[in-house]
């Protein structure tokens, strides 16, 4: 591709992206999907303007890493002993039960293989913190018990979902189930948790260090993707995708992070971790959406046999499931009845959280192109309707307002 071909096609994406997610959000939906839209729209499913050629595809995978650098940057472990047993509960079995319900139809009803169907599952355990966070504090609940217990459960459910992401894709590349596969990824993964934190602690002290001498500017957001990249190389080379490295690195410079055995460790302060939240999100916003649209370029709705029954069939049980799994994570703990409903509700959105699994089993050629258009419009649905629903609730039960922690 010549130079000025490339620099059209992503100059047409950045603005396609940003015109559809602000018309999304003025339409009061999560800019995500005005962004995956986007892609829809340019790609071959429509306008067949543009294809996701390899540079755009690089930029995209920057991207994600550096989303999920976002996400566990954003993390708050603690919050999970503040809220208790409740939210492990919401957690568990907010993960636990779409992933089985989701495996089941897959593998069960419709005869789909194995890997398939475990892929299937995986996508639907995600729920988004992002678009949860973004729901709650325009409702100002943010800070209610209903509110900690579902940040609380969102984060676990994150870290659970980030895991299993790494054992699907060892599934992926590994040509299969089995219990060595498990093990390895088990190990790998848990070392480098181990690990990582540690030496990006160490690394964000430097870094703070240098940053305090330096009297040329940017030092942090060159620091901290050159960091970002390497934990995303780093989890390559033991096994496990690219995007965990960025978690792990985002989880470790957390301004809540805990580290046991890191007492004596001349950690990062809370203003600085504040300081590269600053620094890097723009930067996070300048390649996100580059992803998004992306994944709305690889889907061709074309290809889709929207006369098969399969695709409606598949993607009518697959939504039940996905909203009936996560709002039973809401109802199997000790809350009032419209508490319940609204931490199940909160729990539902897929966001972006869901459209990472579904690509990485799009791009490790599982997912066919019906079933990842199924997927897709499943994680759309999930990601749109709980919003407006959660709205009514809490119209439908005031009193709720007045529960705050």
């Amino acid at each position: 591709m010549e130079t000025h071909q490339f620099l059209l096609i992503l100059l047409i994406i950045l603005l396609a992206a940003r015109v559809f997610a602000e018309l999304a959000n003025r339409l009061h939906l999560p800019p995500v999907i005005g962004e995956l839209v986007a892609g829809v729209v340019l790609g071959p499913s429509l306008l067949g303007w543009i294809e996701p050629v390899e540079p755009i595809k690089l930029m995209a995978e920057i991207g994600i890493i550096l989303l999920l650098f976002k996400v566990g940057l954003g993390t708050d472990v603690k919050r999970l002993a503040k809220t208790g047993l409740q939210s492990v509960v919401v957690a568990l079995v907010g993960f636990g039960a779409p992933f089985l319900l989701g495996f089941s139809v897959g593998y069960w009803v419709f005869g789909i293989p194995l890997l398939v169907s475990l892929f299937i599952g995986g996508t639907l355990t995600a729920t988004s913190i992002g678009i949860t966070v973004r729901v709650l504090a325009d409702f100002g609940h943010l800070n209610t018990s209903e509110g900690q217990t579902i940040l609380g459960a969102a984060v676990l459910d994150d870290i659970l979902g980030v895991v299993l992401l790494a054992l699907l894709y060892e599934f992926s590349i590994g040509g299969g189930t089995n219990l060595n596969n498990v093990a390895k990824v088990i190990l790998f993964v848990g070392t480098f948790f181990v690990l990582a934190p540690v030496a990006a602690k160490l690394m964000s002290s430097i870094i703070k260090h240098f940053d305090e001498k330096s009297s040329v500017p940017g030092l942090i957001p060159t620091m901290i993707v050159s960091l970002v990249l390497f934990f995303a190389w780093l989890a390559d080379t033991m096994g496990a995708p690219m995007l965990l490295g960025g978690f792990a690195a985002g989880l470790a410079l957390s301004r809540r992070f805990f580290l046991p055995f890191g007492a004596g460790l001349h950690v990062a302060t809370p203003a600085f971790a504040e300081n590269i939240d600053t620094k890097m999100t723009p930067i996070v916003h300048l390649f996100t959406p580059i992803f998004f649209v992306t994944v709305g370029l690889s889907l061709n709705l074309q290809e889709v046999d929207w006369g098969s029954s399969f695709i409606w069939f598949f993607s009518l049980s697959l939504l039940v499931v996905a909203i009936g799994g996560k709002l039973l994570a809401g109802l199997v703990i000790r809350q009032p009845w419209p508490s319940r409903w609204i931490i199940g509700t909160a729990m539902i959105p897929r966001g972006e959280v869901g459209i990472v699994f579904a690509e990485l089993g799009r791009e490790s050629g599982i997912f066919s192109h019906e079933i990842y258009a199924g997927m897709i419009m499943v994680i759309a649905l999930t990601t749109l309707l709980p919003p407006f629903v959660m709205q009514v609730l809490y119209y439908s039960f005031p009193l709720l307002e007045k529960e705050e922690t």
